[in-house]
């Protein structure tokens, strides 16, 4: 095997492989810190006794994490093409780009990438802010966060079932409401899609009370709504529990073949 080909390897070995590989497991410790350390930057930051004083520290601190960051994009950009090693490297690596932890991964040092000087302030801000992002590429050295993931895509048919129910009533409460409230209330109440905050606020029962209705009709709508949105709430939240009690379980230990016994197993009393 050629030098090259060794040192992809490794590469690859190292950012990929087992946490039970030491080398491995250290890289991935360091890069935990690492996006740790680097959204508690972007909060403290915005404090005026931090973000004065402190503000080049943090901007060195930034322009070290980037290069951190980039250096590793593209060592998994280039040692990729292992775990594809039946496809061409240029297709391997592409189709290794479009995958959701890669772009996590390009998202992180987007706002490094972006020509701050064409930039006026409000989307240079908003750029800024895709630096939280970096706290999603923890997901890739979590194995709950990977599970809580498989357990997501697991029930993805269910929770669009829901998400598609979810649309529709927002829609007819917003609808209801307006059409109930409209003649009462023209300024609050002044459209449908005026009306949605208020349907939003009531179907995931937060009720910040800033539109309310006043009508009896209304009234009746929104008691409606807020029945409807408690079982909202409940029914996406034991979706996922159901699917995380799955996997958990496809997890667990079976039983032994030779005497049948779990190993989790307590021993009955007087055996």
């Amino acid at each position: 095997m050629p030098p090259s080909r060794r040192l992809r390897a490794y590469v690859h070995r190292l950012l990929e492989g087992s946490p039970t590989r030491r080398d491995a497991r250290a890289v991935q410790a360091a890069i935990q810190l690492l996006i740790v350390l680097n959204v508690a930057a972007v909060v403290v930051e915005t404090l005026p006794w931090v973000g004065g004083p402190f503000g080049a520290s943090l901007a060195a601190f930034e322009a070290a994490s980037v290069a951190v960051f980039l250096t590793e994009y593209l060592l998994r950009l280039w040692s990729c093409v292992e775990a594809r090693a039946l496809q061409h490297p240029v297709t391997a690596r592409l189709r290794w780009a479009l995958t959701p932890m890669a772009l996590v991964d390009l998202l992180a040092i987007a706002p490094a990438l972006m020509p701050w000087s064409r930039l006026d302030l409000r989307t240079l801000r908003a750029v800024r802010l895709l630096r939280v992002f970096r706290l999603l590429k923890l997901g890739r050295y979590s194995r709950a966060v990977r599970a809580l993931g498989r357990a997501f895509a697991s029930k993805r048919e269910e929770l669009v079932v829901v998400g598609f129910g979810v649309v529709i009533l927002m829609i007819l409460a917003s609808s209801l409401l307006y059409y109930a409230e409209h003649e009462a209330q023209p300024e609050a109440f002044s459209s449908i899609p005026a009306s949605a905050w208020w349907a939003v606020a009531t179907l995931t029962t937060v009720g910040y009370g800033d539109m309310y209705p006043v009508t009896a009709l209304g009234k009746l709508a929104a008691a409606f709504a807020a029945i409807l949105g408690v079982g909202l709430v409940a029914l996406p939240a034991g979706i996922l529990a159901s699917a995380f009690s799955d996997h958990l379980g496809s997890r667990a230990p079976g039983p032994c073949p030779h005497c049948g016994r779990r190993p989790d197993q307590d021993d009955e009393p007087g055996s």
